[in-house]
């Protein structure tokens, strides 16, 4: 027998393991439901998340198909103003939804802006009126003897689509309304008065260098090769198509790339860009000025202060995990802060 007041014998090393091991299993279980109580938690809110996206798409899809509608009825017989602030609205509206819409969504609406944009202009250029007849003057003929006088060299032809080739993507059904086609290796320009709110086409240039100083609807740059296009504000899409080796200073609502390789991209652009069958390209923030650019943006109605310049969308690459090696984005060292 234990003397009284002898402190009890200590328990067996067996009896102490397992009281151990019983107190870290109940840890183990309370990590284990922790773990699972937050899986359920992300799951509830991924679901969350769909729904708010599916039921945004749903409002989307109803709103653009109605003022789609607007837009084609005015066209048809309304004043063309409204059409043109309604298609303004329109395309708002697709700018505004990108961020939740399916890749498949957003190019549905482009191509309807687009199309809707080409319809409006070929309205726009079929009411003008038509220019008056008058006689002309006959043509002299040159005295027996004399020189015949030499021409006048050829300039790059403004507004003319290029030849062999039919409207790019997005590109009105109807003549351009100005540009420059054909043209090797020159400066070309057009100021504030001659873009105000047109469709420029820029096609079939070689080693030019153009400057567009003013506010344009749309621009449509196709199967350019070593040129420099430093344009201002656009109220609506910049459409690049077939191009190769090219500087593009672009400010757009929206911008897409067809076919494009080696190519510099330093743009102003409102929504996520979207290339297709592009290699080799890269992109900087918008970074030319010239006097007057604040007027034109104020006029395009573009926000200075929305810029995705580094926000692009590859359809030609479907995997969400690994960045697309078809673009990336130039290093600040190596970007273009001069333009003279």
């Amino acid at each position: 027998m234990e003397a009284a007041g002898e402190a009890p014998a200590a328990f067996p090393a067996p009896l102490r393991a397992e009281a151990a091991a019983a107190a870290v299993l109940p840890e183990r279980l309370r990590r284990r439901e922790a773990e699972r109580q937050q899986g359920v938690e992300r799951q509830r809110q991924k679901k969350e998340a769909q729904v708010v996206k599916e039921e945004q798409s749903e409002f989307f899809v109803a709103a653009f198909a109605r003022e789609r509608e607007a837009v084609e009825a005015l066209l048809a017989a309304g004043p063309l103003e409204e059409a043109a602030a309604r298609l303004q609205g329109l395309q708002k509206l697709l700018t505004e939804s990108v961020r939740f819409l399916a890749p498949y969504e957003v190019r549905q609406g482009q191509e309807a802006v687009a199309r809707l944009q080409g319809d409006l202009a070929a309205r726009r250029q079929q009411l003008q009126p038509k220019k008056k007849f008058a006689f002309r003057a006959l043509k002299k003929e040159a005295a027996p003897g004399s020189e015949p006088r030499p021409a006048e060299p050829a300039r790059p032809a403004a507004a003319a689509p290029a030849p062999g080739y039919g409207p790019a993507e997005g590109e009105p059904g109807g003549p351009p309304l100005c540009g420059f086609s054909g043209a090797e290796d020159e400066e070309l320009e057009l100021g504030p008065a001659e873009l105000l709110q047109r469709d420029v086409v820029l096609s079939e240039l070689r080693g030019c260098r153009v400057l567009l100083r003013g506010n344009a609807n749309t621009l449509r740059v196709r199967d350019c090769r070593g040129c420099t296009v430093l344009c201002g504000p656009v109220s609506t899409s910049a459409l690049v198509d077939g191009c190769s080796d090219c500087l593009l200073v672009l400010a757009c609502q929206q911008l897409r790339s067809h076919r494009t390789r080696d190519c510099r991209f330093y743009v102003q652009v409102t929504s996520r860009a979207v290339i297709e069958d592009c290699t080799k390209i890269s992109f900087a923030p918008y970074a030319w000025s010239y006097p007057g650019i604040e007027r034109d943006f104020e006029s395009s109605g573009l926000d200075r202060n929305r810029n995705n310049w580094n926000l692009v969308d590859d359809f030609d690459w479907l995997a969400t995990n690994k960045p697309s090696p078809n673009w990336s984005l130039i290093p600040e060292q190596e970007r273009i802060s001069c333009w003279d």
